[in-house]
């Protein structure tokens, strides 16, 4: 496979080279010679453009970067968020601008590997005795957790603070902050084993003003802005240039490496 933009040819081997530069974990390896052939297709449009304008186009491919964000620059108007654009993006997307909610909470972890059935059985048996028992005594947890508890936690009778999205497993996050203040009435699975629960409070998370992520929401449009600037602007290269072995129009995304 090779390709061909205005008569200058981009060969296989680049395509090879280029392509581990592409690689994802797990991904079909000719998803990256695919995003490979479309970055050295839009390099060399871009290449071509900056010798059209007498540029300084640099023998070595390597070195063409500051020449590509010098095109940029010239040829790409790139709008700028301003106050009232920003604003009206914080006002349709408030839920991007919340603190996380989070529940105080304490548990017991009974420890269970997710391959080993018997332990995990285990797990569950005992989490549930340990339920029961804490409904008959609630005062017990801190003592059953230094007991029995496989979380480093256990040294603080299983108190773990507040917890919010992204601080521990998801599976354990999505349950305990949807539980109710209180101790839960069955264990909740993660893949470390089976956890005795107890909610002490929930704290909801807040709104966050306008000027605090203000600053954020303009870079992020602005990003967005250049991108889609960038890909019409090398669309419209596309477009004027006579390009054979790949269909720009057809892949999955324009980059500029």
């Amino acid at each position: 496979m090779s390709i061909h933009v205005n008569g200058k040819e981009i060969t296989s081997r680049a395509i090879n080279i280029e392509s581990a530069y592409h690689q994802e974990s797990g991904a079909d390896p000719r998803y990256a010679q695919r995003r490979a052939a479309v970055a050295l297709t839009v390099r060399e449009l871009l290449r071509q453009r900056a010798e059209q304008l007498d540029m300084a186009v640099p023998e070595d491919d390597d070195d063409l970067d500051p020449v590509i964000d010098e095109l940029i620059a010239t040829e790409v108007h790139i709008p700028t968020a301003d106050d009232t654009t920003c604003r009206r993006w914080y006002e349709q997307n408030p839920e991007r601008f919340r603190t996380p909610d989070m529940a105080e909470v304490r548990h017991i972890l009974l420890a269970g590997h997710p391959e080993d059935l018997e332990e995990r059985n285990q797990a569950r048996a005992t989490a549930e005795q340990l339920i029961e028992e804490l409904r008959r005594d609630p005062d017990a947890f801190a003592d059953l957790a230094r007991k029995h508890s496989r979380c480093p936690s256990a040294n603080e009778g299983g108190h773990l603070g507040q917890v919010s999205n992204g601080e521990t497993v998801p599976e354990f996050e999505d349950a305990v902050l949807r539980l109710p203040v209180g101790l839960a009435d069955q264990p909740i699975k993660t893949r470390y084993g089976f956890h005795v629960v107890e909610v002490l409070q929930h704290v909801a998370g807040e709104q966050l003003p306008f000027e605090a992520v203000h600053e954020r929401i303009r870079e992020y449009l602005e990003a967005v802005s250049r991108q889609r600037a960038i890909s019409q602007y090398i669309k419209l290269l596309a477009g004027d240039a006579e390009i054979r072995g790949i269909d720009l129009d057809q892949a999955e995304s324009m980059l500029i490496q």
